[in-house]
């Protein structure tokens, strides 16, 4: 069960990908700009619900300028693979779904915030939304491994310390990030607070990384504003698997 799931996952994950490019293209502006309603070549995006659903290809009469975006194989192939880890550490578990249908807008906003160093309202606040309320129902369902009022606590607690962060150091970090961390605090609090803790650390671990590596290649300087969405994810990732992985351990499933 649990291999035919980790296949499925991974299907999923792809098909999702190959729809995320084109998003990462049009989310990809400052704030207060109007989302990019043209391709690099400046041909209008035409699709399906607005021209957000389609591949990342401009094919425009007479010259289409072709792919756009971030490049669709990796995406796809990153998009998999986050699916199937999850799948495949999580099991046959209620929250199982609630990971799979985050984890596509996880590596969107990922690839926005790298790309512009921002993260969208639009993105932040219905994922961490639909995450609280999807642990809710999950947590309804038998088999479930993880603890739903832990998850909101985790939420407003991940939330409220990164807030404090901004406010301690607003040009080291965006508002975005104190966002993003609702979702992901919620998400680490269902396995409890140990995971929320190594999830968060983990995630500005990689970020301190990063920086030190870009400073240590003279690619950046002590002050270089670093996008810190992609590595926030990278570390709620970590926390998911081994949440899921100790779940998985306790009750012998």
């Amino acid at each position: 069960m649990r291999v035919l799931l980790t296949v499925v996952a991974a299907l999923w994950g792809a098909g999702a990908g190959l729809l995320l490019p084109r998003a990462a293209h049009r989310f990809s502006v400052d704030a207060g700009e109007a989302w990019k309603a043209q391709c690099p070549g400046g041909h209008p995006i035409a699709g399906a619900f607005g021209g957000w659903v389609g591949p990342a290809r401009c094919t425009a009469v007479p010259a289409g300028c072709g792919p756009y975006g971030p490049s669709t194989p990796v995406v796809v192939t990153v998009t998999a693979l986050v699916c199937a880890a999850l799948a495949a550490a999580t099991g046959p578990r209620p929250e199982a779904v609630v990971w799979l249908l985050a984890a596509p807008v996880g590596v969107l906003l990922a690839l926005v915030d790298h790309r512009v160093h921002r993260l969208p309202d639009v993105l932040t606040l219905p994922l961490a939304a639909a995450t609280a309320v999807l642990l809710g129902l999950a947590a309804l369902l038998p088999g479930a491994a993880g603890f739903w009022p832990t998850a909101l606590l985790g939420g407003l607690v991940l939330g409220a310390a990164y807030f404090v962060l901004f406010l301690v150091n607003p040009s080291g970090m965006g508002f975005g990030d104190v966002k993003l961390a609702l979702a992901l605090g919620a998400a680490l609090g269902w396995y409890g607070w140990s995971v929320l803790v190594v999830g968060a650390f983990a995630g500005l671990l990689y970020g301190a990384v990063y920086g030190l590596g870009l400073v240590v290649l003279r690619r950046a300087g002590r002050g270089s504003a670093i996008p810190l969405g992609p590595f926030m994810l990278g570390g709620a990732f970590t926390g998911l698997l081994l949440g899921a992985l100790a779940g998985v351990q306790e009750t012998g499933a």
